[in-house]
């Protein structure tokens, strides 16, 4: 007697529509497990490649830790003999670092308001005011990016110099005023993506230029100036250049000039290594924390500039 052969239907199922069934495709294990390593050989590359990313910090840490008869040990260690924690104190009251991180400050702080605050209404005037020439004004802006900073630096420090603004800290602040052709850039591109109906609906209402700038435009835009902060601060702080150029006398010094002159001006056979690099880890902490802080901003800032209104 010959038995039936089995079915190979079955029964089908009505899926109703908004219901929760999920269809999963089957995966052969065979596909699934080389995704599964490729990932893992992904991963620790990239965790490798950060810790080589860390070496230099973790030996700017290990040397500020490291008492003077350690630092040209050989063969070299990374973890110290004894933990000198008292260099932390010591290191910045011989560069003197409250007085120049007081002069970093001031002049990073007016740097960062003048360039943020002048790009940011260059920018909306080139986006959304209609007057003529402003394509070339935009062109003109661009066109500076590429132009190096050195070509322009002595053409400037013959300006300031007749102008007397020498050994002063007018020279770091003031060009900040005068826009940033990046930032300038930017906040067009960012004012441009936002609709006109936004400006006419405030028109309408009675408001001017300045109105819609500051109650509507900087509010929408946060990601934007944030992201101009961030970049504005990196750039003033870490300043070594101008500072060096511009500055003669030491009480106006700012902290990488300062720290600078301090390993170039001991009388030591041996430079205090370990002071240098416990203060430059002080030096290091504000960008840090600050971009810790705003770096969500940050990422929006930059990824929404390719988005423009047709």
């Amino acid at each position: 007697m010959t038995m039936p052969a089995a079915s190979a239907t079955y029964p089908s199922r009505k899926v109703e529509p908004g219901s929760d069934l999920v269809i999963k495709r089957h995966v052969p294990l065979s596909r699934r497990v080389p995704m599964t390593v490729s990932r893992i050989c992904w991963y620790l590359l990239c965790s490798l490649l950060g810790a080589t990313m860390l070496v230099p910090l973790l030996w700017m840490v290990s040397i500020a830790l490291k008492p003077d008869s350690n630092i040209l040990q050989l063969p070299p260690q990374l973890l110290p003999s004894s933990f000198q924690w008292s260099n932390f104190v010591s290191g910045p009251r011989e560069i003197h670092f409250p007085q120049l991180l007081a002069n970093t400050v001031t002049i990073t702080v007016l740097s960062v308001f003048g360039s943020v605050a002048s790009s940011m209404l260059v920018g909306y005037a080139i986006a959304r005011i209609q007057f003529p020439g402003r394509n070339f004004w935009f062109y003109l802006f661009t066109f500076s990016i590429f132009v190096p900073g050195i070509v322009t630096l002595i053409p400037i420090q013959r300006m300031f110099f007749a102008m007397g603004l020498i050994d002063t800290w007018f020279p770091l602040i003031l060009p900040s005023f005068f826009g940033n052709p990046v930032f300038i850039f930017l906040a067009r591109q960012y004012f441009t993506a936002i609709p006109r109906s936004i400006d006419e609906s405030a028109m309408i209402d009675g408001a001017g230029h300045w109105k819609i700038f500051t109650r509507l435009m900087v509010p929408l835009t946060k990601p934007l100036w944030i992201t101009m902060i961030i970049m504005a601060f990196q750039g003033s702080w870490n300043d070594f250049l101008n500072p060096l150029v511009y500055l003669n006398s030491e009480t106006k010094y700012t902290l990488s000039l300062g720290m600078a002159n301090f390993m170039g001006g001991l009388s030591e056979a041996t430079p205090q290594f370990n002071y240098y690099m416990a203060s430059n880890l002080l030096y290091m902490l504000p960008p840090l924390v600050l971009f810790f802080f705003a770096q969500r901003y940050f990422m929006m800032g930059l990824g929404t500039l390719g988005v423009s209104q047709k």
